[in-house]
This record gives C-alpha cells, structure tokens and sequence, in this order.
C-alpha cells in the first residue's frame, strides 16, 4: 500500500522488481527466490494500476517471474546453470560458455521487454480460454 501511495509509475516499481529478482537469480535457486520474494513483491504488484484485471496482473506476474528468474540463472557473474553446464563440459573454459550463452541471454531480455510491453502476449491464451 505504502508503494502505491507513492505515486511512483507502476512500470518503474516493476522494473526494479524485475531487476532485483535478476540480480537475485545469480545467488539463490530459483524455488528458494521463488518462494521468499512473492510473499512481499505479488502484492505491491496487484496493487499497482497497469491496466488489466487483477487476475490478468497476477498471470501476468506470474510469468514475468518465471522468466526473470531463467534470465538470473543464467546471467553472469554467477550464472549457476552456466556453472553446471561448465562443470559438464570440464574441457570448455567458463568464459567461453559465458561467450556461448550470450545469443539466449539476449534473446531472454528481448522476450521479457516484449512481456512487459505488451502483456497482451502472455495473456492471449488465458483470455482465449476464459
């Protein structure tokens, strides 16, 4: 409640929401980020005003989470998938799976923008099926 009553844009709060659980992403499993961080961030998002039904916020949330968090196990400096992957390949050196993760790590950010811009695209099959 006190974050809405801040005045501060909806996008910009989800933006840093987004980003801390990135940042997160490169400490913590993702069960464990999961399950810490929605307790306290789901309902500053329902509260916020991005013009969907509260139900269509949480889906919607909801897979925005998902997908920050692959972005944050994946994304140096840490990367713990990026880790097992390197840890399979003993012969490979990190930095070039780092070099080798770059093009999905991209195209990861390109599909979140693309989420947060338009939530119509994460949501068309829940408002196909409802």
């Amino acid at each position: 409640m006190w974050i809405g009553e801040q005045g501060w844009p909806p996008y910009g709060v989800l933006a840093v929401l987004l980003v801390a659980y990135i940042i997160l992403g490169a400490v913590m499993d993702e069960l464990a980020m999961i399950l810490l961080t929605l307790p306290i961030f789901f309902p500053v998002v329902t509260a916020l005003d991005f013009g969907l039904t509260t139900e269509e916020t949480a889906i919607w949330f909801g897979i925005l989470v998902l997908v920050v968090v692959g972005i944050g196990l994946t994304a140096p400096p840490i990367g713990l998938n990026v880790f097992v992957v390197s840890s399979l390949a003993r012969d490979v050196p990190i930095a070039r799976t780092y070099r080798g993760v770059a093009p999905f790590l991209a195209t990861d950010l390109l599909r979140l923008a693309l989420c947060v811009a338009f939530p119509g695209l994460s949501l068309w099959l829940v408002r196909l099926l409802s």
